[in-house]
């Protein structure tokens, strides 16, 4: 009885233990101290992990991203050039103290384009912003005007700047604001060029001497001013901006690519030796951190074959059956955690009905299919026939009658042809009717005719014939003189017969 009772207590307690514990297939949580967190796909923009993604924070000098972008877009729409010299305005430290990251660039000083965009991007320059924007709006005012209208652009709907550097606390974004910002200024060569240089010489200037830029990005700069050995160097990494201010903490947008895959990554408001004294920089920690988390659970796996036949249509005038049957176009990838369940995966299938007419090619695209998981749409493939379909001749001519008899016009001529016709029948039946009483009453009559002929025939045939009587015409005794004709009764009988 002890033994059961054991066994009882020992069943309860493993049960207990199961229900308490997490889900074996759960991914865990990355050990991070960011506030505010957006780890994406760069290819697809899936955001696969995020912390506080819309909570409005400072973003320090993360808004020299958006500087640049804007200067490098100028560049290419032909407004600027990269070799084009400017001169700095005498306000170009507006905003600034002697503690603020500058390359040293003084009011008059004569630098190009492509100077101004390095010392913004690798030394963190607070006047080559003002410089820059200066240059391209005519005033930091505008040129913040034409900032925020640009992010709002881009989709962000919590940013808003103040000025071109992100030294104001008045500067808020979020980190769900900044990963489209980022994204936006990735797709540039020439910025991501920038941003993945470790090391650059600014010449000579009027002002200044040559003078050199080492990128703060620890991740992937062993010069940066926050290496510390380099124990922050991640060879997945590249690019893009460090950040930092008493308000915004320390702060880091950054890229890393590994085994295909191609993240960004967005941390914000972490910890370091001037906010909390720390002996360590959490903006790179956290990022490592993040993107081993990733490359260790997320992968690109094929959730849809392209050999998949999803879906099944009629076709007007198709030979054989008459159907058509769609498959996607190529395989759907997508980035998933390796526990991920293909089942959670379903198609939202839409079909062009208009190209459903034969004849159709084989690998015609007929429809799209929205491709969701756990109700949320991932992407969406073009749907094609995997068989082409022939033209059925009897169908289409069926097709033809039916059009022409739709017809409205037809129709109506239809309607009084038929009542025209219906006119023609009454009148040929009528005449035919009439012709037949006509001829009916004719043999009657004539089959009277012939009756009497005969009943007289028969009467006479039974009457006693009479003596016949011989009678002469009376003949006038003058006219019985013989004589001959006179001269003038012959000329007389001449005219008449003329």
């Amino acid at each position: 009885m002890k033994r059961l009772r054991l066994l009882s207590v020992i069943l309860i307690f493993v049960l207990v233990l199961s229900a308490a514990a997490p889900a074996a297939l759960a991914l865990e949580e990355p050990d991070i101290t960011a506030s505010t967190v957006v780890l994406a796909d760069m290819e697809t923009g899936e955001i696969i992990y995020s912390k506080n993604a819309d909570a409005v924070v400072s973003p320090a000098s993360l808004t020299k991203i958006l500087t640049v972008t804007m200067a490098i877009e100028a560049i290419e729409a032909g407004t600027c050039s990269l070799d084009e010299v400017v001169i700095a305005p005498d306000n170009c430290w507006e905003g600034m103290d002697e503690m603020s990251s500058n390359a040293g660039i003084v009011a008059g000083e004569e630098l190009t384009m492509e100077h101004l965009l390095y010392c913004a991007m690798l030394g963190s320059a607070n006047e080559a912003c003002n410089t820059l924007a200066v240059h391209l709006a005519g005033s930091i005012d505008v040129f913040c005007r034409k900032m925020n209208e640009k992010a709002a652009s881009l989709g962000c709907t919590s940013t808003t700047f103040v000025d071109p550097n992100g030294l104001s606390s008045s500067d808020v974004t979020t980190a769900r604001d900044f990963y489209l910002i980022t994204k936006a200024a990735a797709e540039h060569e020439l910025f991501m060029a920038i941003c993945n240089t470790n090391t650059y010489i600014v010449p000579a200037t009027n002002k200044n001497q040559p003078r050199t830029l080492e990128n703060s990005n620890a991740l992937t700069s062993p010069n940066s001013v926050y290496a510390l050995d380099g124990r922050y160097l991640y060879a997945p990494a590249s690019g893009i901006k460090t950040g930092y201010t008493r308000a915004a903490g320390y702060c880091l947008i950054s890229t890393a690519e590994k085994d295909g895959l191609r993240l960004v990554n967005i941390v914000m408001g972490c910890g370091g030796p001037l906010n909390e004294g720390l002996d360590e920089y959490r903006n790179f920690k956290d990022s490592i951190t993040l993107y081993e988390w990733a490359f260790k659970n997320f992968s690109y796996q094929t959730v849809i074959e392209s050999s998949l036949a999803v879906y099944k249509a009629d076709v007007k005038f198709g030979a054989g059956e008459g159907t058509v049957t769609l498959r996607p176009q190529s395989d759907v990838k997508l980035l998933v955690p390796e526990d991920f369940d293909k089942n959670s995966v379903e198609l939202d299938v839409r079909i062009n009905e208009e190209k459903l007419v034969a004849p159709i090619e084989a690998g015609t695209v007929l429809g799209t299919a929205d491709v969701k998981v756990n109700g949320e749409v991932k992407t969406t493939v073009k749907l094609i026939n995997t068989a082409a379909v022939g033209l059925s001749r009897g169908q289409l001519m069926m097709q033809r009658i039916n059009a022409v008899f739709s017809n409205a016009f037809v129709r109506v001529m239809l309607i009084i042809l038929i009542i025209f016709l219906a006119i023609y029948i009454v009148l040929v039946v009528r005449y035919r009717a009439m012709r037949r009483k006509h001829l009916r009453e004719k043999r009657r009559a004539e089959l009277k005719r012939r009756a009497e002929r005969e009943r007289l025939k028969t009467e006479n045939y039974h009457r006693r014939p009479e003596e016949p009587t011989l009678s002469f015409p009376k003949i006038d005794a003058a006219e019985r003189v013989d004589r001959s004709p006179t001269y003038d009764e012959l000329f007389d009988a001449g005219k008449e017969q003329k």
